[in-house]
């Protein structure tokens, strides 16, 4: 019992002991913190029909959003992974399988609708974090929609009901479409077909053709027999580039009766065929570079890069990774159910959008654009391409949840 006086002298040990655990607790967590990287994927045309409005471009948006947020999460490094499809559905759903496999997080865009349903069934089979800007169609967060599935920039149902119903209004009600013949090009004729007939518009005909295709003067040239008021250009990249063309040397021009409206055309689309050829068409976006000061600011430095101003596709796989990174931060996992319920409750305000919200059935809902390409007497500047003609409010370009043919949605 005498020894009790000499415990402050014991006493003096301890504290390096405790400092030595306190230690090797932060060591522990340091591991932890940065232990295997989160992966991020891309599966985009690189090198064919949709390299121009996908691509690239996309990659290097979504590395922008990366490199914004240090290059980590929750302490841990995060990497970007891509793939060129090729717009081949069955490469696409390959690589999403194996990159799922091997501890891929998240894929953050799949360019093409056809690719995108083949990457989508993979998604849900896994349970794992899909979220895409590229493709157009409806049966994303429709029929096929999943918990862990997400539509961010735009898809056919708010195409149609902005530029489609526009033009049904602005130009005539007699449609004729020529129509890349595949589940995209598809979907958003049946969406502009139900858009149009709101305002008393019909549809008297309808070419199709093969996706990537090199002729396309005998669609044209029935297109312009129908003497249908207006020819609907249901196709894309290259595809769109190439028919727009086509019906300008077979003398379908903005002078002419007929008009061409595009239902999914980029500004790359417009550069490429230039204002002279593409003047006075009207067209839909979620994005403009030129909006605000925000948006011409981040487009400069986006610019510098890939010498070209940014669409709506490039920049919601801006948007999207910098949502899902924020996501991952305020779940504190990487977990895809967690993420998701995340990325649901917290609104999308970035250069991208404002006021965005992921709706249960994996839509995100926000405002849309028609603008009209200018003419060469009106633009003042490289890519000083579009006027604004109207802003149409989230509420009113998306298919109200109501009648969504989503299993999530609780009606």
């Amino acid at each position: 019992m005498m020894r009790i006086s000499h415990l402050p002298a014991l006493r003096a040990p301890v504290k390096p002991l405790g400092l030595a655990a306190a230690l090797l607790c932060l060591s522990l967590s340091a591991i932890a913190q940065s232990g295997p990287p989160v992966r991020i994927g891309l599966i985009v045309d690189q090198s064919g029909v949709y390299s121009a409005i996908t691509g690239k471009g996309s990659i290097t948006a979504a590395q922008m959003a990366l490199d914004e947020a240090g290059g980590q999460v929750l302490g841990r490094k995060v990497e970007l992974l891509t793939f060129d499809h090729q717009s081949k559905a069955d490469s696409a759903a390959a690589k999403a399988r194996e990159w799922y496999d091997n501890g891929v997080d998240a894929i953050q865009d799949v360019g093409g609708s056809a690719a995108a349903l083949a990457v989508l069934n993979i998604a849900k089979e896994k349970g794992k974090v899909l979220v895409m800007s590229g493709p157009a169609s409806d049966r994303i967060t429709g029929d096929m929609c999943g918990p862990t599935v997400a539509h961010w920039a735009y898809n056919s149902y708010a195409l149609a009901n902005t530029v489609g119903k526009a033009a049904a209004e602005k130009i005539g009600k007699q449609w004729y479409f020529l129509t890349a013949d595949y589940s995209g090009g598809y979907d958003i004729v049946k969406a502009t077909t139900q858009a149009i007939a709101t305002v008393g518009g019909k549809v008297i005909g309808e070419t199709r053709h093969p996706l990537n295709g090199s002729d396309f003067s005998s669609a044209v040239v029935q297109a312009q027999a129908s003497k249908a008021d207006v020819i609907g250009l249901a196709n894309f990249g290259n595809d769109l580039v190439n028919s727009i063309k086509a019906a300008r040397e077979f003398g379908i021009t903005p002078e002419s009766k007929q008009k061409l409206a595009s239902l999914l055309m980029y500004i790359n689309d417009v550069h490429s065929v230039g204002l002279r050829t593409a003047q006075g068409m009207l067209l839909s976006e979620a994005f403009y570079w030129d909006m605000n000061d925000e948006t011409r600011a981040f487009s400069k430095k986006y610019f510098a890069k890939v010498n070209a101003m940014p669409n709506m596709s490039q920049m919601g796989a801006y948007s999207s990774v910098k949502h899902y990174l924020k996501a991952v931060e305020a779940a504190g996992s990487t977990d895809a159910k967690a993420v998701m319920a995340k990325m649901r409750e917290m609104p999308i305000n970035d250069v991208f959008t404002k006021n965005g919200r992921l709706r249960e059935d994996g839509m995100m809902v926000h405002d849309m654009y028609l603008f009209q390409v200018k003419s060469p007497q009106e633009s003042k500047a490289p890519w000083d391409y579009y006027k604004v003609i109207s802003t149409v409010p989230a509420d009113k370009a998306f298919l109200p949840l109501s009648e969504s043919a989503c299993p999530l949605v609780k009606k």
